[in-house]
């Protein structure tokens, strides 16, 4: 393999990189911070209308589990197959209310509704 060919392998390693090691970050310190965990869901969830925003929420609430236990847990918690819930928790995920609460439940919050004069 040439230098110009080990750099450009290199350049393509450091341009995917980021996003992956972003995603363990958030996931390491939702981990060590529960009460930040709670936090970026709740941020998370309030902001679903928005563009992109479900697919935030999705995204946040897998990062949660990841951080508590992992998706093999989750599925052990609600009975849903790995699969299922790495589908259901995509960006482009549509899951059910129902598998929303299940998920929720084995990441230790409950979905809940407040009014918007209680904001």
């Amino acid at each position: 393999m040439t230098v110009a060919n080990k750099m450009e392998t290199a350049n393509k390693a450091v341009a995917i990189a980021p996003a992956v090691d972003r995603d363990k970050l958030m996931i390491e310190e939702l981990r060590a911070d529960p009460d930040y965990a709670e936090l970026y869901l709740k941020t998370a969830l309030e902001d679903i209308n928005e563009e992109g925003g479900l697919g935030g929420f999705l995204i946040a609430l897998r990062r949660v589990l990841e951080a508590r236990g992992g998706i093999n847990e989750a599925a052990k918690k609600t009975g849903l197959a790995r699969q299922s819930i790495y589908r259901a928790l995509s960006e482009k995920g549509n899951p059910t209310i129902t598998t929303l609460a299940q998920l929720a439940s084995a990441a230790g919050v409950k979905l809940t509704l407040i009014g918007k004069a209680h904001h």
